[in-house]
């Protein structure tokens, strides 16, 4: 599910093969390549930050931890599976839901639907209106246990409970809108 929503947006190859050098060039010590790869980056995970803490100060923290554990493992990434920005989107996924699920964060918040808070410059790139017609096209349901799975790191379970339907139900929406969304992604 998270290669599938990570971003596979369709980047050209030569902007996947420098961020893969600029990595390398990481692991070798390269301070400039790390302020680069943020440059390049930053706005992008930051908007993704907002999307699942909506908080924009602990989005920030967020995302520096993201960028210096990236510093740390560079020498661990391997380009043949898979493209930096999505091993960079995954990371700050990762880190906002274990930020969620921490005893300090409240589980109440509510569900901010479709309204994705991003930076200024974020709302002109490409990737970020493909992204917001691909989910445009799914139905409610579809895109309420998307979110629900992707945004709020709940399991199907959870998801089942949280909006009173029967497990089956959600796996087979969630089953549904997720190749929606690869097809949607994948045209271009």
């Amino acid at each position: 599910m998270i290669r599938c929503l990570a971003m596979e947006t369709g980047a050209p190859a030569s902007d996947d093969a420098d961020d893969a050098v600029l990595v390398a060039a990481m692991a070798q010590g390269d301070r400039d390549a790390l302020a680069r790869l943020y440059a390049r980056h930053a706005s992008l995970l930051l908007g993704l930050a907002v999307r699942i803490v909506r908080e924009r100060r602990e989005a920030e923290d967020l995302l520096h931890d993201v960028f210096l554990e990236a510093w740390r493992a560079a020498k661990d990434f391997d380009p043949k599976r898979g493209r930096v920005r999505t091993w960079l989107a995954i990371r700050m996924r990762s880190r906002c839901l274990d930020h969620q699920k921490s005893a300090r964060v409240s589980r109440n918040a509510g569900d901010a639907g479709l309204e994705v808070v991003v930076d200024e410059r974020e709302k002109s790139t490409p990737d970020h209106g493909r992204v917001r017609k691909v989910l445009g096209t799914l139905g409610e349901e579809q895109r309420q246990v998307v979110e629900l799975a992707y945004f709020d790191g709940l399991s199907c379970s959870e998801i089942a409970t949280k909006i009173a339907k029967p497990i089956g139900t959600v796996k087979s929406r969630l089953a549904a809108g997720l190749t929606r969304l690869r097809e949607g992604m994948g045209a271009k």
